[in-house]
């Protein structure tokens, strides 16, 4: 393996921007109650502020979203990773921000309230990004901490 310097927090937190828009699916860790793990792929829409997911609120990641109010993004692959830490808000189909099914809609061309009552979107806050591209760049991985980017 060679180790090269790393990217900047500037091109990190560009990188990461570049991947919430370009990107389409996302890893969603959640866990109940009792801390059994839950990790499925879902579509994602990114607004310049949040993530916007959509499940069906009664499997397993919906209910942890729900009841949790927590969650860990993961996009990519162990050598280019990017972490998302989220705060999550739930919504049912009639109460959804019209700008986040418009932008949910815009990027996947599903609206999941057209197949099922049951669908609910959540809006994912990020606190926390950490955006890495191999060992070498470990050190300063943490691109967004208690909300606030770091550059």
């Amino acid at each position: 393996m060679t180790i090269t310097e790393g990217r900047t927090l500037e091109q990190r937190k560009r990188d990461v921007l570049a991947r919430l828009e370009r990107e389409t699916d996302v890893w969603v860790a959640t866990a109940d109650a009792g801390g059994l793990p839950c990790l499925v792929a879902l579509w994602f829409a990114w607004d310049g502020e949040s993530v916007w997911l959509s499940t069906r609120i009664t499997n397993p990641t919906g209910r942890n979203l729900r009841d949790g109010g927590r969650v860990r993004l993961a996009f990519g692959d162990t050598q280019d990773v990017v972490l998302v830490d989220g705060e999550v808000r739930t919504y049912d189909g009639k109460e959804v921000p019209v700008a986040g099914i418009e932008t949910f809609r815009a990027k996947t061309g599903w609206d999941p309230r057209e197949d099922s009552a049951s669908y609910a979107f959540f809006q994912v806050r990020p606190r926390a990004v950490q955006a890495l591209n191999g060992v070498h760049e470990m050190r300063g991985r943490h691109v967004m901490k208690d909300g606030v980017w770091a550059v």
